[in-house]
């Protein structure tokens, strides 16, 4: 599978022109065995650093590109947070003139915001097919506690080996399918914004996206019986997905409740008593299943009363999040998303917005399919108490400045 940023570039229908700085995607089996011969054609030289953690270095043993020097991080306690990023930044020479990210998520946010730092050419090899950051703009990191979506730089070229990924732990790719399934959510967050409040909306980003989270669920059985076609449309739905974010120039496409409700967990706050040591597509599917039930309750709620959005208290962020992280909390929702929002806007509104809930999966069905693959569809699951959903679904929103349908349930009585 090919992927071409030629196709995506250039003025589109929603009026706006995209640009991508991805040029070029290829998964294939064995094409990591030929980067040499990518990064000539695609003009990439200089000082060529390949930065890997010890456990996909093991895994690309009879593929190492040829380079001028290898990183080797332990990933031992290793994320994507300022340490993680000092760790790094601490073995890079100087000269490095092109980073290569040979890893999984972890790595390529740490690989990519030091390529932005350092104003480095970056190219991205995933190792496994567990996240949808790979050809992304932007480093999804936890910073000083606080999860941020920081600038870094997106790669020029992507090569994907199937011979590597199809090999990762089934966990990793797990991974990876509800990362994509959260796009569900995600686009009906971004369709119910645009009808609400005109928030710009473009249907070519959300069909490309679209149908390549259509096409994952249907790869799951063959990535059960192992098919390669079947891996690779999973790393092609995921890298997709980062080159629909790069056309948008931010997430909006493919992050949504689902994902600030991930984010929570990520960032364990102090008044949750909350902590979880699953993958980000482990918590983004239980985040999925999670927002996905309460929004087709809402659609289907007998009798519902709408008032005027009301923005959260300082004292809520302080309870929710402790001292120091509230005011980086307080900074993110100081031009709420959602104040302008009325009551009458959202009543004149509602049975639209209900048809574009409608259209997400039935939670019986996804349900079916989490469970066929493995998948973990329950907080138990990934080390929480079931008991605290109403909490993941009332503070989420607090996490990312972004107009949801689970920030407007502030805005409804039922």
């Amino acid at each position: 599978m090919i992927i071409d940023s030629l196709q995506y570039n250039g003025m589109c229908g929603c009026g706006k022109e995209h640009r991508m700085e991805t040029q070029f995607a290829i998964v294939e089996g064995g094409c990591l065995k030929h980067l040499g011969d990518y990064l000539a054609k695609y003009g990439i030289q200089g000082y060529t650093v390949a930065v890997y953690d010890k456990n996909t270095y093991a895994a690309t043993a009879d593929r190492h590109p040829s380079v001028d020097l290898d990183i080797i991080l332990d990933p031992t306690d290793l994320h994507a947070n300022e340490h993680g990023v000092s760790l790094l930044m601490e073995k890079l020479p100087s000269c490095a003139e092109v980073l290569i990210a040979i890893g999984s998520g972890t790595v390529h946010d740490i690989t990519r915001y030091c390529a932005y730092t350092r104003k480095t050419e970056f190219v991205s090899c995933p190792t496994a097919a567990s996240v949808d950051g790979f050809c992304s703009s932007v480093a999804a990191m936890t910073w000083h506690g606080c999860k941020k979506t920081l600038t870094a730089v997106a790669p020029k070229i992507v090569i994907a080996d199937t011979d590597v990924f199809m090999k990762a732990p089934i966990r990793l790719t797990r991974s990876g399918f509800g990362d994509m399934i959260g796009k569900y959510i995600a686009l009906t967050d971004w369709k119910i914004a645009h009808i609400l409040t005109n928030e710009f909306y473009c249907e070519r980003i959300a069909q490309i996206t679209f149908e390549a989270t259509k096409s994952v669920l249907k790869s799951v059985d063959g990535i059960i019986e192992g098919e390669p076609q079947a891996y690779e449309t999973l790393m092609y739905g995921l890298l997709l997905s980062g080159l629909a974010m790069q056309m948008m120039g931010n997430s909006r496409p493919a992050s949504g409740a689902e994902h600030h409700i991930s984010h929570l967990i990520e960032m364990s706050p102090v008044g949750l008593d909350i902590s979880s040591d699953a993958l980000h597509g482990e918590k983004v599917g239980v985040g999925t299943l999670l927002a996905t039930e309460e929004y087709k309750r809402l659609a289907r709620a007998s009798e519902l009363s709408f008032s005027d959005y009301t923005e959260f208290h300082k004292q809520t962020m302080v309870d929710v999040f402790g001292e120091r992280a509230a005011e980086e909390i307080a900074k993110e929702n100081e031009c709420d998303a959602a104040k302008n929002v009325t009551a009458l806007m959202i009543k004149s509104r509602w049975k639209e917005i209900c048809e574009e809930i409608e259209q997400l999966p039935e939670i019986a069905f996804l349900r079916s399919v989490y469970f066929k693959f493995g998948v973990k569809s329950r907080l138990s699951e990934i080390g929480l108490d079931d008991a605290v959903s109403e909490k993941l679904l009332d503070y989420s929103p607090m996490v990312r400045n972004r107009l949801t349908l689970m920030r407007l349930k502030r805005c409804l009585e039922y």
